[in-house]
Protein backbone atom coordinates (compact mmCIF):
# COMPACT_ATOMS: atom_id res chain seq x y z
CA UNK A 1 0.00 0.00 0.00
CA UNK A 2 1.73 3.46 -1.20
CA UNK A 3 1.44 6.21 1.21
CA UNK A 4 0.04 9.32 -0.37
CA UNK A 5 1.51 11.93 2.12
CA UNK A 6 4.63 10.75 1.30
CA UNK A 7 6.51 13.82 -0.87
CA UNK A 8 8.17 13.06 -4.30
CA UNK A 9 11.99 13.72 -3.12
CA UNK A 10 11.17 10.72 -0.29
CA UNK A 11 9.67 8.63 -2.96
CA UNK A 12 12.76 9.65 -5.41
CA UNK A 13 15.31 8.92 -2.33
CA UNK A 14 13.59 5.52 -1.63
CA UNK A 15 14.02 4.45 -5.50
CA UNK A 16 17.51 5.44 -5.55
CA UNK A 17 18.22 3.26 -2.19
CA UNK A 18 15.94 0.85 -3.69
CA UNK A 19 17.88 0.68 -6.88
CA UNK A 20 21.61 0.69 -4.72
CA UNK A 21 20.40 -2.39 -2.96
CA UNK A 22 19.14 -4.40 -5.89
CA UNK A 23 21.87 -3.74 -7.74
CA UNK A 24 24.53 -5.25 -4.42
CA UNK A 25 22.48 -8.38 -4.51
CA UNK A 26 22.49 -8.87 -7.60
CA UNK A 27 26.13 -8.61 -7.79
CA UNK A 28 27.38 -10.40 -4.76
CA UNK A 29 24.99 -13.62 -6.31
CA UNK A 30 27.13 -13.14 -9.58
CA UNK A 31 30.53 -12.95 -7.60
CA UNK A 32 29.61 -15.93 -5.26
CA UNK A 33 28.21 -17.60 -8.76
CA UNK A 34 31.85 -16.76 -10.62
CA UNK A 35 33.86 -18.19 -7.87
CA UNK A 36 36.99 -16.41 -8.56
CA UNK A 37 38.97 -14.84 -5.79
CA UNK A 38 41.21 -12.28 -7.44
CA UNK A 39 38.44 -10.16 -9.25
CA UNK A 40 35.51 -10.73 -6.19
CA UNK A 41 37.93 -8.75 -3.75
CA UNK A 42 37.69 -5.80 -5.87
CA UNK A 43 34.00 -5.61 -7.09
CA UNK A 44 33.12 -6.33 -3.04
CA UNK A 45 35.46 -3.59 -1.92
CA UNK A 46 33.55 -1.61 -4.69
CA UNK A 47 29.87 -3.12 -3.74
CA UNK A 48 30.07 -2.60 -0.48
CA UNK A 49 31.43 1.34 -1.12
CA UNK A 50 28.53 1.97 -2.67
CA UNK A 51 25.72 0.01 -0.26
CA UNK A 52 27.93 2.21 2.43
CA UNK A 53 27.09 5.35 0.89
CA UNK A 54 23.08 4.68 0.59
CA UNK A 55 23.54 3.50 4.42
CA UNK A 56 25.00 6.81 5.32
CA UNK A 57 22.37 9.01 3.22
CA UNK A 58 19.92 7.05 5.25
CA UNK A 59 21.27 7.59 8.53
CA UNK A 60 21.91 11.30 7.57
CA UNK A 61 17.83 11.74 7.40
CA UNK A 62 14.76 12.35 9.51
CA UNK A 63 14.32 9.35 11.66
CA UNK A 64 11.39 7.15 9.37
CA UNK A 65 8.93 6.16 11.42
CA UNK A 66 6.90 2.59 10.73
CA UNK A 67 3.14 2.69 10.28
CA UNK A 68 2.59 0.02 12.19
CA UNK A 69 3.83 -1.28 15.72
CA UNK A 70 4.45 -4.46 14.09
CA UNK A 71 6.97 -5.15 10.81
CA UNK A 72 3.85 -6.39 8.44
CA UNK A 73 4.53 -10.10 7.14
CA UNK A 74 6.35 -9.66 3.74
CA UNK A 75 6.41 -13.83 3.36
CA UNK A 76 9.22 -15.90 4.22
CA UNK A 77 12.99 -15.00 3.97
CA UNK A 78 15.11 -15.81 1.07
CA UNK A 79 16.98 -19.12 1.86
CA UNK A 80 20.57 -17.32 1.65
CA UNK A 81 22.76 -20.59 3.23
CA UNK A 82 24.12 -21.32 -0.79
CA UNK A 83 24.95 -17.77 -1.45
CA UNK A 84 26.98 -17.97 1.79
CA UNK A 85 28.92 -21.20 1.58
CA UNK A 86 29.47 -19.82 -2.16
CA UNK A 87 31.34 -17.24 -0.97
CA UNK A 88 32.98 -18.67 2.62
CA UNK A 89 34.46 -21.48 -0.35
CA UNK A 90 35.74 -18.55 -2.75
CA UNK A 91 37.17 -16.19 -0.16
CA UNK A 92 38.70 -19.78 1.71
CA UNK A 93 41.68 -18.59 4.01
CA UNK A 94 40.43 -14.74 3.60
CA UNK A 95 37.24 -15.78 4.88
CA UNK A 96 38.26 -15.70 8.85
CA UNK A 97 38.96 -12.30 9.94
CA UNK A 98 39.21 -9.75 13.46
CA UNK A 99 37.85 -6.49 14.17
CA UNK A 100 36.84 -4.02 17.01
CA UNK A 101 33.32 -4.23 17.17
CA UNK A 102 32.71 -0.96 19.08
CA UNK A 103 35.56 1.28 19.31
CA UNK A 104 34.32 2.93 22.82
CA UNK A 105 34.69 -0.93 24.11
CA UNK A 106 37.97 -2.33 22.43
CA UNK A 107 37.14 -5.76 22.41
CA UNK A 108 37.88 -7.69 19.40
CA UNK A 109 35.82 -9.98 17.67
CA UNK A 110 36.51 -12.74 14.87
CA UNK A 111 33.83 -13.02 12.43
CA UNK A 112 33.60 -14.53 8.65
CA UNK A 113 33.18 -12.13 5.71
CA UNK A 114 31.16 -15.00 4.04
CA UNK A 115 28.64 -14.64 7.25
CA UNK A 116 28.84 -10.76 7.05
CA UNK A 117 28.20 -10.34 4.07
CA UNK A 118 25.29 -12.54 4.01
CA UNK A 119 23.82 -11.06 6.67
CA UNK A 120 24.09 -7.28 5.16
CA UNK A 121 22.01 -9.32 2.08
CA UNK A 122 19.57 -10.46 4.32
CA UNK A 123 19.26 -7.22 6.37
CA UNK A 124 18.49 -5.42 2.49
CA UNK A 125 16.88 -7.78 0.97
CA UNK A 126 14.02 -7.38 3.62
CA UNK A 127 13.63 -3.64 3.18
CA UNK A 128 13.16 -4.42 -0.61
CA UNK A 129 10.49 -7.03 0.12
CA UNK A 130 8.36 -4.20 1.89
CA UNK A 131 9.21 -2.02 -1.17
CA UNK A 132 8.35 -3.99 -3.77
CA UNK A 133 4.86 -4.71 -2.10
CA UNK A 134 4.72 -0.49 -2.12
CA UNK A 135 5.38 -1.10 1.08
CA UNK A 136 7.80 2.43 0.98
CA UNK A 137 7.50 3.77 4.83
CA UNK A 138 8.16 0.90 5.97
CA UNK A 139 10.97 -0.45 3.66
CA UNK A 140 12.20 3.27 4.70
CA UNK A 141 12.18 2.89 8.17
CA UNK A 142 13.88 -1.05 8.37
CA UNK A 143 16.56 0.25 6.37
CA UNK A 144 17.46 2.94 8.34
CA UNK A 145 16.68 1.26 11.49
CA UNK A 146 18.81 -2.48 10.33
CA UNK A 147 21.95 0.16 8.93
CA UNK A 148 22.22 1.82 12.60
CA UNK A 149 21.78 -1.13 14.02
CA UNK A 150 23.41 -3.98 12.05
CA UNK A 151 24.41 -3.77 8.12
CA UNK A 152 26.01 -0.36 8.53
CA UNK A 153 28.73 -1.35 11.17
CA UNK A 154 28.97 -5.00 9.15
CA UNK A 155 29.42 -3.37 6.19
CA UNK A 156 32.09 -0.73 7.91
CA UNK A 157 34.08 -4.16 9.21
CA UNK A 158 33.89 -6.00 5.74
CA UNK A 159 35.01 -3.24 3.85
CA UNK A 160 38.43 -3.07 6.12
CA UNK A 161 38.59 -6.47 5.72
CA UNK A 162 38.79 -6.26 2.09
CA UNK A 163 40.81 -2.62 2.19
CA UNK A 164 42.91 -4.88 4.48
CA UNK A 165 43.45 -7.59 1.66
CA UNK A 166 44.11 -5.05 -1.40
CA UNK A 167 46.76 -3.39 0.55
CA UNK A 168 48.20 -6.72 1.47
CA UNK A 169 47.87 -7.57 -2.26
CA UNK A 170 49.47 -4.55 -3.36
CA UNK A 171 52.05 -3.28 -0.95
CA UNK A 172 54.04 -6.42 0.59
CA UNK A 173 55.10 -6.97 -3.14
CA UNK A 174 58.68 -7.41 -3.73
CA UNK A 175 59.89 -5.42 -6.69
CA UNK A 176 62.08 -7.77 -8.48
CA UNK A 177 63.41 -5.68 -10.81
CA UNK A 178 64.48 -2.60 -8.36
CA UNK A 179 68.05 -4.00 -8.02
CA UNK A 180 68.47 -4.08 -11.27
CA UNK A 181 67.67 -0.66 -12.04
CA UNK A 182 69.45 0.91 -8.84
CA UNK A 183 72.60 -0.84 -10.51
CA UNK A 184 72.16 0.37 -13.90
CA UNK A 185 71.45 3.80 -12.14
CA UNK A 186 74.85 3.19 -10.48
CA UNK A 187 76.54 2.64 -13.63
CA UNK A 188 75.38 5.33 -15.68
CA UNK A 189 77.25 7.72 -12.68
CA UNK A 190 80.28 5.92 -12.09
CA UNK A 191 80.52 6.54 -16.70
CA UNK A 192 79.20 10.13 -15.99
CA UNK A 193 82.32 10.61 -13.11
CA UNK A 194 84.56 8.24 -15.69
CA UNK A 195 83.73 10.97 -18.02
CA UNK A 196 83.81 14.18 -16.22
CA UNK A 197 87.55 13.50 -15.32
Amino acid sequence: MNDTTMSSETEDFAQSVADSFSSFLLALREIAREGDVGPAISLLLLEISQISLAGARLGAQRDFEPREQYQPDVGPESDLDELRMRLAAMLDNLDTYSYVFDPYVPDMVESQLSDDLTSIASDLETGLRHYRQGDVPEALWWWQFSYVSSWGNLAGVTLNALLSVVAHDRLDTEFSGEDEEVAAANEMLDEGETLST
